[in-house]
């Protein structure tokens, strides 16, 4: 089954569905959007006293449900479904709830939209920043997008509590995805990096501006920095602060990506809590810090390589203690700080799995597969749907393949040792 890439659906038509469904089953693919989105459904189902179901899967198949509703939330397969192409899956469930006469949460909206790659107000977020801002919950600022304020040391408050506490600064720095630099997935080095700023415990606007800087520089000068990289890093940069469960509204996106990837049940308990509990609070921070740190250092160890339309980084993960899930993350950093292509894979022979990450993917209508170089203009380009082309180089090695337009997967069984150097190949035939 391939992914489509037709327009979301009208809001009012998947309302009118939700809104006679006697139960409704829910899947949403493992990124932070369509958790967002799935959370702003069931929510809206929950007030509207719908039963619902919700889940996570890595390449959502809806299934049957006897006299009830099943929608897949972040890819376009099914009878209905959110697809989050065009605009992003949790713009479009903010709509669709409102149309079931719910006021939906907007600051888990935004998180949805920051997830996806976008920044707030755009690409159909203007209601949600616009409700966002009239009930007073963000507030742009200067400074960097991470979930906790990382006031004190917690090592230190730990010990002398005996109680959970948030992440230093230092260390939420370096385990936020939304930037890459040179003490990304070493909160040593990122103390030492903030070090000369003299940053007290609470940040004054000047001192928000001092962080951001160092972190734009760091972001856009880094080895191996791509051309995308001040881009990308923008992103993280003049967050706007909220009064949701994490500091900002990019740090609880990146939470949210996080947890769809590391821990799904987690994830999914967050997106449908209205005031998450501490506990709840606590367990999704651990699991955001554990993937961020590990991811970051995947990548450092990796050995990357460029080439025509993609560049590749090769990473064993179970060498740095990290899981596999750490791929995607690792493909979406590599795209927007250290590719020139617009395409990222990461591969891990140990486990015979690959991520792929695209810009949004064009290339040249017409290019060989072989070469031919790119072209930057977008009327003679098409998407290249990284779902669908991966999920023809899985086919042809007997594999399997998933994913959406943006960005897909590879798993092989690699009993015989060359399957997934065979499925990367064919994945670059098909780029």
């Amino acid at each position: 089954m391939t992914e489509a890439t037709s327009a979301t659906p009208a809001p009012d038509a998947l309302a009118g569905v939700l809104a006679d469904a006697p139960f409704v089953r829910l899947v949403a693919t493992d990124d932070g959007d369509a958790l967002a989105a799935t959370g702003l459904l069931a929510r809206a189902l929950r007030a509207a006293g719908t039963p619902f179901q919700a889940r996570v899967d890595p390449d959502p198949v809806p299934d049957d449900v006897d006299g009830g509703v099943a929608v897949t939330v972040g890819v376009d397969r099914g009878r209905h479904a959110i697809p989050g192409t065009g605009r992003p899956a949790s713009t479009a469930a903010f709509a669709v709830a409102r149309a079931l006469g719910v006021e939906p949460d907007p600051v888990v909206a935004l998180a949805g939209v920051v997830a996806a790659g976008s920044i707030p107000g755009a690409d159909g977020s203007g209601d949600a920043l616009e409700a966002a801002e009239r009930a007073d919950r963000v507030e742009r600022r200067p400074g960097v997008a991470l979930p906790v304020a990382g006031e004190g040391d917690p090592d230190a408050a730990a010990a002398s509590t005996g109680a959970d506490t948030d992440p230093s600064r230092a260390e939420a720095l370096a385990a936020s995805t939304l930037v890459s630099t040179r003490y990304s997935g070493d909160p040593a080095a990122a103390r030492d990096a903030l070090a000369p700023l003299g940053l007290p415990a609470g940040l004054d606007a000047d001192d928000r501006r001092r962080f951001a800087s160092l972190v734009a520089v760091d972001a856009a000068d880094g080895d191996g920095a791509g051309d995308r990289a001040a881009s990308s890093a923008e992103r993280v940069l003049r967050p706007y602060a909220t009064d949701g469960p994490f500091e900002t509204v990019g740090g609880y996106a990146d939470v949210l990506d996080a947890l769809a990837r590391e821990a799904p049940g987690t994830g999914i308990a967050l997106a449908l809590a209205t005031d998450p509990d501490e506990s709840l609070r606590t367990a999704a921070l651990d699991a955001w810090r554990r993937h961020g740190l590990a991811a970051h250092s995947a990548l450092e160890a990796a050995t990357i390589g460029r080439y025509d339309g993609c560049v590749v980084a090769r990473v064993d993960a179970a060498a740095v203690d990290a899981e596999p899930s750490v791929l995607p993350t690792v493909a979406r950093l590599v795209r927007d700080f250290r590719s020139p292509e617009p395409v990222a894979v990461a591969v891990d022979e140990s486990v015979g799995r690959l991520a792929a990450a695209g810009t949004g993917g064009r290339r040249a209508v017409g290019d060989a597969a072989t070469g031919g170089g790119h072209t930057g203009d977008d009327a003679a380009t098409e998407p290249v749907g990284l779902g669908n082309a991966c999920r023809t180089a899985a086919g042809e090695v007997g594999a399997n393949g998933w994913g959406t337009v943006v960005r897909g997967a590879i798993a092989v069984d690699d009993s015989d040792g060359d399957g997934l150097t065979r499925a990367l190949a064919a994945l670059r035939e098909a780029i």
